[in-house]
């Protein structure tokens, strides 16, 4: 009796599994918090609007634009979280965190690529990502004004793949990091020292560097649409949890610099860098350039 009563008890203490909240029910709600973003989104679109700045002294670009738009969508979002999940954590770009420790915890960023917002040029998205225990397991990028939508899922066996407005994608690309297309938001997102050299050498390495795109760009591997790698650095966790599943359920790869998974608990450690490659061949050459650490300053 006493060794049942150990193993039901060391069963009771193990993390729930990710079926232990509907993979379909999940994804539904993913869906219904992207639709909701759109309906705040669409109106602000090329209109005239106040845009604020954000000062981060501490990061290679200081400033950042943020708009009404922004803070509304991540609200009405935050509150369909709330009402259906109270119990799901929820860390957001523009109000925070709340139960961040939670067993599933909502990672929102209402517009990534804000500056192509306010701008007027639609290569921004809403990401809405999903950690089950720290991990990404779901993850939505959706471009309201071209409607193109991408859910990466890995929530069991049974629930694995990328789709392109419901549409299954694969990626695919060159093998070769000398005839690879690599995306990067902007070249001073690298900071001075460690990261710019880095970069520096992929941009010398790669056949094209090109910039801009913000979340799309990883939308674009993941399609196999002729983007082969994506390289970036001083990412917000909501910058990159909802890409995580996108890319991998695409059949491609991402990580931080050195290899390591892209998680909760390895937010601090990855420092914001993350690579995400259309295949095994090229996120090893990436890595081959990318991977190491800054010397020590003491």
């Amino acid at each position: 009796m006493a060794i049942h009563q150990a193993l039901d008890a060391l069963e009771a203490s193990k993390p729930p599994s990710r079926t232990s909240v509907d993979p379909e029910e999940l994804v539904q709600f993913a869906h219904e918090l992207a639709d909701a973003a759109r309906a705040v989104i669409l109106p602000y679109w090329r209109r005239p609007l106040e845009v604020e700045s954000k000062m981060e002294e501490h990061r290679p670009v200081t400033e950042s634009p943020v708009t009404v738009a922004d803070r509304e969508a991540e609200t009405v979002m935050r509150d369909l979280i709330q009402g259906k999940w109270p119990e799901h954590g929820i860390y957001g770009e523009e109000f925070g965190s709340v139960r961040e420790c939670a067993e599933w915890v909502w990672v929102l960023d209402p517009i990534d690529g804000t500056k192509s917002f306010i701008t007027g040029k639609p290569l921004f998205g809403t990401l809405i990502g999903l950690l089950h225990h720290g991990v990404p397991v779901l993850g939505v990028i959706d471009q309201c004004v071209l409607k193109e939508r991408w859910v990466g899922v890995d929530l069991g066996p049974d629930h694995q793949g990328t789709w392109l407005n419901g549409e299954p994608i694969h990626a695919r690309g060159v093998t070769q990091l000398g005839e690879a297309n690599v995306y990067a938001t902007t070249p001073h997102m690298f900071g001075a020292g460690f990261e710019e050299t880095r970069w520096n050498t992929m941009t010398n390495t790669v056949k094209r560097a090109l910039y801009g795109a913000d979340c799309y760009a990883y939308g674009l591997v993941a399609s196999g649409f002729g983007a082969d790698l994506v390289v970036e650095a001083d990412l917000g966790l909501y910058d990159y949890c909802a890409l995580v599943p996108v890319v991998r359920g695409a059949g491609g790869l991402m990580t931080d610099w050195n290899g390591e998974s892209l998680t909760l608990e390895h937010h601090t450690i990855s420092k914001g860098r993350v690579v995400a490659a259309a295949n095994q061949e090229l996120h090893t050459q990436a890595l081959e350039i990318l991977a190491g650490h800054e010397p020590s300053l003491e």
